[in-house]
């Protein structure tokens, strides 16, 4: 184990933080989180993601880190994120996790095993609503692309503040060719690209969403946005695009500020 559209923000527990978890292809990461300023409430608990990522060994992890926080966090909801599309608690898919999460009833696992009100979502949906909220998107009032370059291309589409789940547009088709392929943030590093021949890889692929979708604002997360100075300038585009400011905390962000508005908007059909 190693350890390391402005709306007023919902609240689940009056006087008590809300735990969020990133399930990460080499880490789960959790902390509380004070919804009043999208920041940790305590310091943050990493754990390795164990080599057989499966659904029921995962859980495991999850439940080590919301004992850790079990104090700070009371009987309130906990919200999740995973690497995968989630629909109404299933996970559809599996990007960097055991292939035994696609269908899998994954909600219903993590509740059985920590027997608390679970909220699981994609990853990037989170970090979307995360920049949303607290980040490079605060206050926005039209329609928000958030893209995370890492390993793939994650995404989230956000419309006056109202999230549209499991866009999924890393895997828009460009030039016969699944976008993520050409325009990941690990494409660039495996073939040892410039910034310069990386931002025209960038271009095809943000003028493709930038046509299909109309956003008033692209907001580029990942890690390589700390490094946004770099390309983000070469790129020809009508929509304001911006680095993200969250970065690697808008994970756990996003899912605890999910997990709470969940309680004021459950989903109907679970």
């Amino acid at each position: 184990m190693s350890e390391s559209a402005e709306a007023t923000p919902p609240v689940a527990v009056p006087g008590r933080a809300v735990l969020g978890i990133d399930i990460g292809g080499s880490g789960i990461k959790g902390a509380p989180v004070d919804l009043a300023t999208g920041l940790f409430a305590t310091e943050r608990l990493r754990i390795t993601t164990p080599k057989k990522s499966t659904p029921a060994n995962v859980a495991e992890i999850v439940a080590e880190i919301v004992d850790h926080f079990a104090e700070q966090i009371g009987d309130g909801p906990i919200g999740v994120t995973i690497p995968a599309v989630v629909t109404h608690g299933q996970t559809r898919s599996a990007a960097n996790i055991d292939k035994s999460w696609i269908d899998a009833p994954a909600e219903k696992i993590f509740e059985d095993v920590l027997q608390r009100d679970i909220y699981l979502m994609n990853d990037a949906d989170a970090a979307g609503i995360a920049e949303v909220h607290y980040g490079a998107a605060k206050g926005h009032p039209g329609l928000v692309m958030v893209t995370t370059l890492g390993t793939g291309i994650g995404s989230a589409l956000i419309y006056r503040g109202v999230l549209v789940p499991n866009t999924e547009l890393g895997h828009l088709e460009i030039d016969g060719k699944d976008a993520e392929t050409e325009a990941a943030a690990s494409v660039k590093d495996r073939k040892g690209w410039s910034y310069e021949k990386y931002a025209k890889k960038l271009q095809r692929y943000y003028e493709r969403l930038e046509a299909l979708f109309w956003p008033d604002l692209i907001v580029v997360g990942g890690g390589v946005s700390k490094r946004a100075d770099k390309f983000l300038p070469r790129l020809k585009l009508k929509s304001e695009i911006v680095p993200a400011k969250l970065l690697n905390t808008a994970g756990i962000v996003g899912a605890a500020w999910l997990a709470a508005d969940r309680l004021v908007h459950p989903d109907p059909i679970r």
